[in-house]
């Protein structure tokens, strides 16, 4: 695909060297906020997943950010293909280090999702970024990559939309505020949106076990999560507030995923845990007499002493919350709140 049918790609850089982790973090890193994005900053757009394979959705995920007051350029690899990826390893992770040495870019989004942070997650330059921290946004697959570069250098990043997400208004006055405004929202579902049912059917959130309380935000997509146990770029989760979300998985899956977190010792010292959508996570054909996901999450979280509330918009979902990694917030289980206690940008 030619970059030319959007924008011109920035100007090459020199050769930069991925150092990766010398093995776990021991420390956890100061907190680093990095600037607000403004109208007029320019956003850099990278594919360190999969690739965009039509041209539509690109073209739309540039106008809606414009929409937003903001330019917008392509990393130079952002629309390489291999396979399913958006490029090579080595192109994928160079867009993330040219982005983040050049001082002209204000942030990085991830264009989509899909699959492959994991093999990149390693060639990350954590030093590059923690010399030039700014916005680094996405989610879904990109948990890999929020988690380990707050992880490895305290900054602050952020489970946000895709650029190319569906921008409803619920989605872009949550990213607005917290990204644009330096804002501390408080992110609670929508309520009264009976949609002309007798009562409100959609988008609840309920409580499992209530309370409140307060910690750092980690979390994302538990498949992703999952799978960087035992990793130098897993979080920490001593005192953190939680938050999981997923889509497709069968929920004998789920109930996996979660057994490989409690195992890695992820719920021995959280302050409380937010669940958001599990989207067509059922039990699959053949699969009789599985369990539900309310037991799955009751086995799970029910017995932690911590407040739970689950069906937050959080996930893959055209409404969602854009939630900053390692701000500290306080969850109000019986409320079904969360609230982000200090800006997450300066």
């Amino acid at each position: 695909m030619d970059r030319r049918h959007f924008l011109q790609a920035p100007a090459v850089l020199g050769p930069l060297t991925a150092t990766g982790a010398a093995g776990a973090a021991s420390a956890r890193p100061d907190p680093v906020r990095p600037r607000r994005l403004r109208p007029g900053d320019t956003l850099g757009l990278i594919s360190p997943a999969n690739a965009s394979f039509e041209r539509e959705p690109v073209a739309l995920a540039i106008e809606a950010l414009q929409a937003l007051g903001l330019k917008v350029t392509l990393g130079a690899h952002a629309l390489s293909r291999r396979g399913q990826f958006g490029g090579s390893d080595a192109e994928r992770a160079e867009d993330i280090h040219r982005f983040f040495a050049d001082d002209g870019i204000a942030g990085l989004l991830a264009l989509t999702g899909g699959s492959g942070c994991a093999r990149i997650v390693d060639r990350l330059d954590y030093g590059l970024i923690r010399q030039h921290p700014k916005f680094f946004g996405g989610f879904s697959d990109v948990t890999c990559l929020i988690n380990a570069i707050h992880r490895q250098t305290g900054l602050l990043t952020f489970h946000a939309p895709f650029a190319g997400s569906t921008w409803t208004a619920f989605t872009t006055q949550h990213f607005r505020a917290l990204v644009m405004a330096g804002e501390a929202p408080l992110l609670r579902n929508p309520e009264g949106e009976q949609g002309g049912d007798l009562v409100q059917a959609h988008d609840r959130a309920w409580t499992v076990r209530g309370g409140r309380a307060r910690g750092r935000l980690v979390g994302g997509n538990l498949a992703v999560l999952s799978a960087m146990a035992g990793s130098a770029y897993f979080p920490d989760f001593d005192g953190a507030v939680l938050f999981l979300e997923d889509i497709n998985e069968y929920i004998y899956r789920v109930d996996r995923m979660l057994a490989t977190l409690r195992l890695a010792g992820a719920f021995r010292r959280l302050a409380g845990v937010v669940l958001g959508q599990f989207t067509k996570c059922e039990p699959g054909d053949g699969n009789f007499g599985t369990l539900t996901l309310d037991e799955v999450f009751e086995d799970y979280f029910g017995g932690l002493g911590v407040p739970v509330y689950r069906g937050a918009m959080i996930g893959h979902i055209p409404r969602k919350f854009t939630l900053p990694i390692g701000a500290e917030a306080e969850i109000d289980a019986d409320a079904r709140t969360l609230r982000i206690l200090a800006p997450a940008v300066a």
